[in-house]
């Protein structure tokens, strides 16, 4: 089962907008961290470095939820629910650059810690819901 972003959101993906992407602990507990997040006309796509909660959380389940609220207006937002279906280190690096222009203004990613191996988390939307 796939389902796409409503066309009335995408532009949600082109603004400095936040996700709060929700994962599941080993205990089967929710956690929730605030995001850079993108999309490439098919999957949704977050940049993280490995060995933090949400890499960890990811790999062992590939179950995820989103919620992206617009910067201009939090009443309006877009939920996704979905699927890991990839994970890579390929173009990690020359995407968290991206994400930095996007959402900080900068050309390169400006908080690279020494030893840090990114990496990017596909997620194949399966639910979508909007408001506003």
């Amino acid at each position: 089962m796939s389902s796409s972003i409503p066309e009335k959101y995408l532009d949600l993906f082109h603004k400095p907008a936040f996700a709060n992407l929700a994962t599941v602990m080993p205990d089967g507990k929710p956690q929730v961290t605030p995001v850079w997040v993108d999309y490439d006309g098919k999957n949704v796509i977050v940049n993280t470095a490995e060995g933090r909660q949400k890499d960890r959380n990811l790999r062992r389940n590939p179950d995820v939820a989103l919620a992206i609220m617009d910067p201009e207006n939090p009443y309006r937002y877009l939920q996704i629910r979905g699927k890991v279906v990839e994970v890579t280190n390929t173009g990690a690096d020359s995407h968290i650059d991206k994400m930095a222009k996007k959402y900080l203004g900068k050309d390169k990613y400006p908080f690279a810690q020494p030893g840090e191996k990114r990496v990017l988390f596909k997620i194949a939307p399966e639910k979508t819901q909007t408001m506003g």
